[in-house]
């Protein structure tokens, strides 16, 4: 893949950095910032488990204290009392059969949905069409629940969900360029936190393999990590 010169040039300064304390390493992602829009801070992490074994799966949520500068445009599927609630908690779309049915053909204008229990055997006609997108409401993030309005102001608030890829890395957003070191860094640790507690017990080994940090069009930073 062909990079282009600035990029080559960014680089060329961080390849051979070591890995950096998380407070460096964001000074280092800001300094070496080419875009001129207001770039996401990405989270990357290389854990030291199997995720095709289900007793080392790595899954959780969490609200991130400064936010993540996204707007995120939620989807509750639910009826009746649930949906009134949903309506006002903030959500921007609820709805049940037909929500459903304009999803089936071919809308996903909406970055979180939840749901209630009551309303998954509806949910599982498109279960094909979200998951593959991430967006299939799961109990374990929160998302299939009868709190409507708790989950709503969560995933308005600067929830996030961490979860592992095929290749045992997880990917996350720490916020905006625009945070600045201290907000993004409590959001890091936050979240580090989080990831740590949810190591599963048969995961042997260095759990923590790598930690990165980067903007949305910049290079890697490492980070330095010690467990």
């Amino acid at each position: 893949m062909k990079h282009s010169k600035s990029y080559n040039q960014v680089f060329a300064e961080v390849k051979s950095v070591h890995p950096l304390p998380i407070a460096e390493a964001l000074a280092l992602v800001e300094k070496t910032k080419r875009a001129k829009f207001d770039e996401t801070i990405e989270l990357h992490l290389c854990l030291g488990v199997d995720g095709k074994q289900a007793d080392q799966q790595v899954r959780g949520t969490v609200v991130l204290p400064n936010g993540t500068g996204r707007s995120q445009k939620v989807l509750v599927l639910a009826k009746g009392d649930k949906a009134t609630e949903a309506e006002k908690a903030g959500a921007d779309f609820v709805g049940a059969e037909d929500m459903i049915a304009k999803i089936n053909g071919g809308w996903l204008g909406f970055d979180v949905c939840i749901t209630t229990p009551d309303m998954m055997g509806m949910v599982g006609r498109i279960a094909k069409i979200l998951g593959p997108k991430g967006l299939m409401p799961n109990p374990k993030s929160g998302t299939v629940t009868m709190d409507v309005k708790k989950a709503v102001t969560e995933a308005k608030g600067g929830k996030v969900e961490y979860r592992l890829d095929k290749n045992n890395i997880v990917h996350c957003i720490l916020g905006k360029m625009s945070f600045g070191t201290k907000k993004l860094q409590e959001n890091y640790q936050v979240l580090m936190d989080a990831i740590i507690k949810a190591k599963p017990a048969a995961a042997k080994g260095t759990y923590l393999k790598s930690i990165t940090v980067c903007s949305t069009m910049g290079c890697g930073v490492p980070v330095m990590h010690t467990l």
